[in-house]
This record gives structure tokens, sequence and C-alpha cells, in this order.
């Protein structure tokens, strides 16, 4: 999973929890890790959602200002399905970075 440099210091702060993704299909599996910077993400979960389920409180967990804003980048290729993804951070030495729900 790649995000935008501009998320990496939220997600590693674990000030971002997840993402939403426009994919043909789920890249990503629960328990799967995937790197960033000299750490990673583990993801928690991943569900369909629906373009009416992303909420302005959806983007802001996400790391974005707006829906408007997230959805000029949550596209990746030529996908449909729309994925709520969430997750948290691992540093290089594997500590989980796990907050609960704010």
């Amino acid at each position: 999973m790649l995000f935008d440099k501009r998320l990496h210091d939220g997600i590693r702060r674990g000030d971002i929890t997840c993402s939403v993704r426009i994919w043909i299909q789920p890249r990503v599996k629960v328990g799967g890790r995937y790197k960033l910077g000299d750490g990673g993400i583990e993801v928690d979960g991943i569900q369909a959602m629906s373009l009416e389920d992303i909420t302005p409180a959806v983007a802001r967990r996400s790391g974005f200002s707006s829906v408007a804003d997230l959805l000029k980048v949550a596209q990746h290729g030529r996908g449909e399905n729309i994925y709520f993804v969430t997750f948290h951070y691992v540093d290089a030495q594997g500590k989980s970075l796990k907050r609960t729900a704010r």
C-alpha cells in the first residue's frame, strides 16, 4: 500500500489509521504488513463501502481536509470498487503503535 509522503508523519504518529481505496479488487489482506519508510503498516480490516459512506470524518481520519481532497488520490488504476482499510503503524523494530478508537 502506497501513501502520499505528506501522510507519512501522521501515520507514524498514529493519527491516520485508515485509508479509502478505489481498486478493481482488494490489494491488501488483513494481517498483512506493508512497507512505509523504515517501518510499515499492518492491516487491521478491509471492507467494501459506497461513495455515500465517505464522510468528512472518514476523510479527516484518512489524513485529508475534505472528501473531495481524499477522492483526488483514492483512485488506483481503473478500479471502481471502494474499500475502507484500517491499519496501525509498526516501527522498524516491529513495535506496534495501535491506538484505541477516539
